[in-house]
């Protein structure tokens, strides 16, 4: 099997992470999510995945990912010929997970992530690769011109690492660009940000959050007309969700839940309704 070799800038190389949860998850026997897709790549990347072995992040990483599914599929469901962004997409396999073949759908990510997904994955008639950073508006304008929507953006574990300054303003661009679009994003607490260097995960890269979210709600302050349309945690997952997860992952969610740790607590899995 040929093995890639990985070359990318800081914050990009926490793409590896989310990868790696889901090729192991997709290996246990009850698995909450499968991606052989994953468990290929995986297999022929040369990089120290081993470094995030036994760590329950690759577990939140996993859950979150399926819960951004859910929604990406919710709204597939409703809108078949409607566009998908993924913002940030770096190595993810959302489109083989709930595509249906009818959906625009465009992957966005820096130059460096794209030109290693372009290892993996090839344009089509239906799926475009764009390489550019989320807060250029050239991208955003070359996806509006190229779709009518109705639009779906995933931003997955992407806003955290960036300044709150750049996240307003990518928020800004987006509602712009793209109004009434579904928005689905992952916003991190202070306890989270200031505790980041004893993370199980992030300890062993060099990237590091840098936006506090205390309370997702106050994102419809920052635009007038946005709504909050949801909000999770990964110990308050919606209940058709944690229904369908393996008995040992709802028992240990239900052991989190009542510790009330704050490195879990003020992790949020939201999902936004733009102006």
């Amino acid at each position: 099997m040929t093995e890639h070799g990985v070359r990318l800038g800081t914050v990009q190389e926490t793409l590896l992470i989310p990868l790696y949860g889901r090729a192991v998850e997709s290996r246990k026997k009850g698995a909450a999510l499968r991606d052989a897709r994953a468990e290929e790549i995986v297999a022929s990347i040369d990089y120290d995945f081993a470094r995030f072995d036994n760590g329950p992040s690759l577990i939140g990483t996993v859950l979150r990912t399926s819960l951004f599914d859910r929604w990406v599929a919710d709204f597939l469901t409703e809108h078949p010929d409607g566009t998908v962004v993924e913002i940030g997409t770096g190595l993810n396999t959302r489109y083989e997970r709930v595509g249906t073949g009818r959906a625009r759908w465009f992957d966005l990510d820096l130059p460096d992530a794209i030109d290693l997904r372009r290892t993996f994955f090839t344009d089509t008639a239906r799926r475009t690769m764009i390489a550019a950073s989320v807060t250029d508006e050239a991208w955003a304008d070359s996806v509006a011109a190229q779709s009518d929507g109705p639009f779906f953006l995933a931003a997955e574990a992407v806003l955290p690492y960036l300044p709150e300054a750049e996240v307003r303003k990518v928020l800004n661009l987006l509602a712009e660009r793209f109004p009434g679009a579904l928005l689905a994003l992952d916003t991190a607490g202070p306890g989270i940000i200031t505790t980041q260097d004893q993370h199980d995960a992030l300890s062993k890269v060099d990237a590091k959050m840098q936006w506090s979210c205390a309370d997702p709600a106050e994102l419809t302050d920052w635009r007038p007309g946005t709504r909050l349309l949801a909000s999770h945690t990964l110990t308050s997952l919606p209940t058709t969700m944690y229904d369908e997860l393996p008995a040992a992952y709802q028992e240990m969610l239900s052991g989190l839940k009542a510790q009330r740790l704050p490195q879990v607590e003020e992790y949020r899995i939201n999902l936004l309704r733009l102006p």
